[in-house]
């Protein structure tokens, strides 16, 4: 299997994935116990405490009376208005979750005038600046067909999460500034913007208003959340003052050597899953779908998986390196600290088994399918386990499929630990506060159980086969 290894100049990274330095900045939470912080919302807004979405019907919530989350329910009598804060803002720093229905589109207007695009754009290979989390166009009607749309911006890579599932954003803005008499000085700016987790916008000039915008320039504005274009929700939405020294780079020691997957690609290294918990025999496995995981050797556990770049290679082989590697995308951790994924449990009340101390587990290493990707091989309980993680041809997500030779009595596989589980239609599950599904067909009955400390576990009885999905 060749290796596409890419090592990109340390100044020019420095540039491409500068982040903010930020001291102790006050936070303002936006209050969502109910609509008071906005001016004359439209009737298709209102609170909630929870709420889920269908992902075969697009624009549909489900929702739960209650505090916290602010919801937008269009309907086709009533497509909603736009909703703005009553509080104005100039420079500041923007942190908000948000959630998407099916098909559905929003937008984040800073200072009413300037849009961040939000939009299911789950498993799209190549963004726009009409993609979730780009910055919006301009737009000039005096111009020809096709050229009427302008300076907008797609986002470096496509690192959306499925409908359903929550995403965070931080927008680190600059206002336009203007001298006594009104005349603007300078341009506002994205002096950061980053999307679940990876930075998709750097230092980008706003020379104008985007498309939509609902006033001139000016040097404080509402905040501006778009309600016409379909079912979206936000919650945790914090605004805190741009330091003055925001606009200062990062700075990078080394090159950077990334690692591309533009076909089937498969890297071993160390992978530390939270902080202070390493696995120290994983592999991770990525393609052109641009989608990837990691798998655990010595637990057959499934790690992470994620959306965007493969592979920051960089701690492992800059140097003496320290083994490990990095995903270059967004990461969702499908569990926070290695353990078996097949227990030997006399009821399914037991205590699941995580040391793999007389179980008899073995680790048989992979075979390479005819597309050049593992599937992983263990012995435990007598019983001989091929376990194809394998991603999914539309990028949505992953398949896994669990066969099981010399199959023994009260085998359970573990197929989620986490702080919540939910099931939120017939064999689709919510895990871990609306981090991902697991989807399942309609012979599989999944468990779910209280454990230690008040987790949730989704167990499963294991016979011969096991199929289901995951998707992020």
């Amino acid at each position: 299997m060749k290796i596409n290894i890419k090592k990109v100049c340390s100044i020019a990274l420095t540039l491409a994935s500068s982040t903010l330095f930020v001291y102790g900045q006050q936070k303002t939470a936006i209050n969502l116990t109910d609509l008071s912080a906005f001016k004359n919302p439209g009737n298709t807004w209102s609170i909630a405490s929870n709420l889920s979405t269908d992902l075969e019907k697009p624009n549909i919530f489900k929702v739960e009376k209650g505090t916290g989350i602010l919801v937008n329910q269009p309907t086709a009598k009533n497509n909603g208005s736009d909703l703005y804060t009553v509080e104005e803002f100039g420079d500041v720093i923007l942190e908000l979750d948000y959630l998407v229905a099916k098909g559905a589109n929003s937008g984040i207007y800073l200072q009413g005038n300037y849009e961040i695009q939000i939009e299911d754009s789950w498993g799209l290979l190549v963004p726009t600046a009409a993609s979730n989390g780009a910055i919006y166009s301009r737009w000039d009607d005096a111009k020809p067909e096709g050229e009427k749309g302008f300076d907008g911006f797609a986002a470096r890579q496509n690192v959306s999460r499925a409908p359903g599932l929550w995403q965070h954003i931080k927008i680190a803005f600059q206002a336009p500034k203007f001298d006594a008499s009104g005349k603007k000085t300078s341009n506002a700016r994205i002096l950061s913007l980053e999307l679940n987790g990876v930075l998709i916008h750097d230092n980008i000039e706003l020379l104008g208003v985007t498309r939509g915008a609902s006033d001139k320039e000016k040097a404080k504005g509402s905040l501006r959340l778009q309600g016409d274009h379909g079912a979206v929700a936000f919650r945790n939405i914090q605004i805190s003052e741009l330091p003055a020294n925001a606009n200062r780079p990062g700075r990078q020691d080394a090159d950077p050597i990334y690692i591309e997957a533009p076909v089937n690609t498969m890297i071993r290294s160390f992978i530390d899953v939270v902080p202070n918990v390493r696995s120290v025999h994983a592999i991770s496995v990525g393609g052109p779908q641009q989608v990837a995981f990691s798998y655990d050797l010595d637990n057959g556990t499934l790690l992470q998986g994620w959306h965007g770049g493969f592979i920051d290679a960089t701690p492992m082989w800059d140097g003496r390196g320290n083994g490990t590697s990095k995903p270059l995308g967004n990461v969702t951790r499908f569990t926070k600290k290695p353990v078996l994924a097949v227990s030997k449990l006399a009821s399914q009340q037991d205590k699941w088994v995580v040391d793999t101390v007389n179980t008899g587990f073995r680790t048989k290493g992979y075979v390479m399918d005819d597309q050049e990707r593992p599937e992983f091989k263990y012995n435990i309980y007598g019983a001989n386990i091929t376990d194809a993680v394998k991603i999914m041809a539309n990028g949505q997500g992953l398949t896994r499929e669990i066969n099981v030779a010399n199959s023994s009595k009260d085998l359970y596989f573990l197929l989620a630990n986490a702080d919540s589980i939910e099931e939120v239609s017939k064999g689709l599950y919510l895990v871990d506060d609306k981090s991902y599904y697991l989807q399942f067909d309609a012979q599989t009955k999944p468990t779910i159980r209280t454990a230690e400390g008040g987790k949730k576990e989704l167990i499963v009885e294991l016979g011969s086969k096991l199929n289901y999905s995951i998707l992020f």
